[in-house]
C-alpha cells in the first residue's frame, strides 16, 4: 500500500490490525523539507491518478455517503465499473 505523508496517524494502525489477516506492507511516500518547489514524488502519481478515477463517479465527488460501509461499497461499484470499461474496449 502506498499512502501520501498526511495519512501517517490512524492509517498505520489500521494497517497493522490487516497484517494480521493479510500480508500487507506499507509504504508512506514523504517530501524531504529542504527541497524548494515542485519535486515529484515516487508512487505518489498512482494515488493522484486513482483519485481522478474515483473522482469521476458522481457519487464520490461530495461526501454523500453517511455510513462508511455504503462509501466503500461505491468505491468498489466505481472501480469495478472502471475495470469492466477497460475490460469491453
Amino acid at each position: 500500500m502506498w499512502a501520501d505523508g498526511g495519512y501517517t496517524g490512524k492509517l498505520i494502525d489500521e494497517v497493522a490490525k490487516i497484517q494480521r489477516l493479510r500480508k500487507v506492507k506499507l509504504e508512506i511516500v514523504k517530501r524531504s523539507d529542504d527541497i524548494k518547489g515542485f519535486k515529484l514524488l515516487p508512487r505518489r502519481w498512482v494515488v493522484e491518478r486513482t483519485f481522478g478515477w474515483l473522482i469521476q463517479s458522481r457519487r464520490l465527488v461530495r461526501g454523500y455517503e453517511t455510513r462508511i460501509d455504503h462509501l466503500e461499497a461505491m468505491v468498489h461499484i466505481s472501480m469495478s465499473k472502471r475495470m469492466l470499461a477497460r475490460i469491453a474496449s
